[in-house]
């Protein structure tokens, strides 16, 4: 597991994000939200997901069932991670955010497919 820095692009928001996952396996989800966003993410475990500075500045957003909650620097309006509706223990983080990573090096990138999420039926 590789511990990351995350900061937004105003920098009102930082994390410090321990990530369960390889960056190489980065994707991007084709729900109605994301795929307007169309920021990749990578995976954390919710608990490995800590806010160093800003947690006053996050704002979240739910939308459908609000069991993925999305979290946004309320100043710039970055899209910093959110927690996974398919097992709420999870968390995407925005790939973008992440220090010293360019999301352009992991292209071409996988597709979630968020239209036929489980947990939706």
């Amino acid at each position: 597991m590789t511990e990351r820095r995350a900061t937004c692009h105003c920098g009102a928001v930082e994390l410090r994000v321990t990530l369960s996952a390889p960056l190489e396996s980065a994707a991007r989800c084709d729900c109605s939200f994301c795929r307007r966003r169309a920021a990749p993410n990578v995976s954390a475990r919710r608990e490995n997901v800590h806010v160093v500075r800003g947690a006053e500045t996050l704002t979240r957003y739910g939308f459908g069932t609000d069991t993925a909650q999305h979290y946004f620097c309320r100043i710039c309006g970055i899209y910093m991670y959110h927690v996974r509706r398919s097992d709420p223990s999870e968390c995407g983080v925005n790939l973008g955010t992440l220090e010293g990573v360019n999301p352009a090096e992991y292209e071409p990138m996988r597709w979630n497919d968020g239209v036929n999420h489980p947990s939706d039926r």
